[in-house]
C-alpha cells in the first residue's frame, strides 16, 4: 500500500504544483474514512528553498527521507527543461525505483526524471509547450504529447498544472479503489475523472509559411471550408494538374490538402463552440463535416474530446442549456 510519500523539491518550485501534491497526500482526511500518509517535504538544495512566486519555503528533510518513500513526487518547477540536476538527487531516484518505490511529476518535474534515466524506453508527457524539448533532450524517452497523464510502471508523468491533480486521483483509485478516489476528488471539489486529453488545450493554428504557388488556393479553401473539395477541384482553381497541385501543396504547407482541410475545419469548430451558440448540427454544417455524427468522429480523433465536452469545458455548463 501507498503509506510513505516525500515530495522532492528544487529551487524554483512552483507553488500550485506543490500545493496540488501536499492536499492530496499530506492532508487527515481521517474523518471521512480516508486514508492517511506519512508526508514530507524534502529539499534538494538546503534546508531553504526559493519558490518562483518569489517566497521560499523551509523543511528539516534531507535526501535521505527519499530513502523509506513508497512514492517520490517532483512538483513542476522554472527552468526545469535547461537546468541541470545534483548527482545525488538523481541517484536517489534511481534507488528508489530500483528497491520498488514509484516515482511521479507534476508537469516540467518530468525534466528531473528524464535527468535520471527513468524515462528512457517509457512513455511519459509533461506540459504540452514542453513535449517537444522533453523529446529532444531525451530522446530515448517516447513522449505522448496529448494525454493528461501516463502511468508506465513504477514513473507516472503528468501534464501541466491541474493535470497533476489528474495523476494523483488516478493514483489514489489505483491504490485504493473508485469510492476513495470519488470521496477525495469531491473533498476538494475537483471531477475525479476527465475526458479527454491535453490535446483540447493546445494553441496550435496552422502555421504561415510562404506559399508561392498555392497561397491563393489556401485563402480561396478558408472561404469555403462548408463546401466539399477534392484535390481535381483545387488544382483547377490553381490552375495546375492534379499531381503538380499535391506535390506543390505537400512542398510549401509540410501536408496533404486533406490533412490541411480537416484541421482547417476542427479549427473552426472549435472557435464556433468557444463563442458562439449554435448547434453542433449547424456547426457541422458550417465546418464542412455535414453531420453531427462526422464532426464528432473527427473531433475525438484530433482531440479526444467530444464537441459538447469540449463547449462545456471552455464556456461552462451554462452554455449547453443555451444550445440545447
Amino acid at each position: 500500500m501507498l503509506n510513505n510519500v516525500a515530495t522532492l523539491l528544487l529551487d524554483e518550485v512552483h507553488p500550485f504544483e506543490l500545493g496540488v501534491l501536499c492536499e492530496v497526500f499530506g492532508l487527515d482526511r481521517s474523518d471521512v474514512g480516508l486514508p492517511v500518509h506519512d508526508f514530507a517535504v524534502v529539499s534538494a538544495e538546503g534546508p531553504v528553498l526559493r519558490t518562483h512566486a518569489g517566497f521560499s519555503i523551509s523543511t528539516p528533510h534531507g535526501l535521505d527521507r527519499l530513502e523509506e518513500a513508497d512514492l517520490i513526487a517532483i512538483p513542476a518547477g522554472s527552468d526545469f527543461a535547461r537546468r541541470d540536476y545534483p548527482e545525488e538527487v538523481l541517484d536517489a531516484l534511481r534507488r528508489a525505483v530500483d528497491r520498488g518505490a514509484r516515482v511521479m511529476s507534476v508537469c516540467s518535474g518530468a525534466y528531473v526524471l528524464g535527468a535520471a534515466g527513468l524515462l528512457d524506453g517509457r512513455r511519459c508527457t509533461t506540459h504540452w509547450r514542453h513535449t517537444a524539448e522533453l523529446a529532444r533532450r531525451f530522446p530515448r524517452a517516447v513522449v505522448e504529447p496529448d494525454v493528461l497523464y501516463v502511468d508506465e510502471g513504477p514513473v507516472i508523468t503528468s501534464a501541466g498544472t491541474a493535470a497533476g491533480i489528474d495523476a494523483c486521483l488516478h493514483l489514489v483509485r489505483q491504490e485504493y479503489g473508485p469510492d476513495v478516489a470519488n470521496t477525495l476528488a469531491r473533498r476538494m471539489v475537483v471531477p475525479p475523472h476527465r475526458d479527454g486529453g491535453q490535446a483540447q488545450y493546445i494553441e496550435r493554428p496552422l502555421p504561415r509559411t510562404p506559399c508561392d504557388t498555392v497561397g491563393e488556393t489556401l485563402a480561396w479553401m478558408e472561404r469555403h471550408l462548408d463546401q466539399e473539395m477534392t484535390v481535381d477541384q483545387l488544382a483547377a482553381q490553381a490552375h495546375m494538374s492534379p499531381r503538380t497541385f499535391a506535390r506543390r501543396f505537400q512542398q510549401e504547407t509540410g501536408t496533404t490538402p486533406y490533412r490541411w482541410l480537416l484541421r482547417q475545419r476542427v479549427l473552426l469548430a472549435q472557435h464556433l463552440l468557444e463563442t458562439s451558440d449554435e448547434t453542433v448540427d449547424t456547426i457541422a454544417g458550417r465546418t464542412g463535416f455535414g453531420t453531427a455524427a462526422a464532426l464528432r468522429h473527427q473531433f475525438v480523433r484530433s482531440l479526444s474530446t467530444t464537441p459538447n465536452a469540449y463547449r462545456r469545458t471552455f464556456r461552462g455548463p451554462g452554455a449547453m442549456s443555451a444550445v440545447a
